[in-house]
């Protein structure tokens, strides 16, 4: 049996990144809360 290697924080980082760029509504509700937040900014 091989050994599990623990991934790194910046490995998993990466990972995450790639997911949510291949998930496109994870990338509109992220769009969603950034503009919400400088909306709220400019106010």
């Amino acid at each position: 049996m091989r050994k599990i290697r623990k991934r790194t924080f910046a490995e998993l980082v990466i990972e995450n990144k790639r997911q949510l760029l291949n998930d496109q509504k994870a990338l509109e509700k992220l769009e969603e809360k950034i503009e919400a937040r400088m909306l709220n900014k400019a106010e």
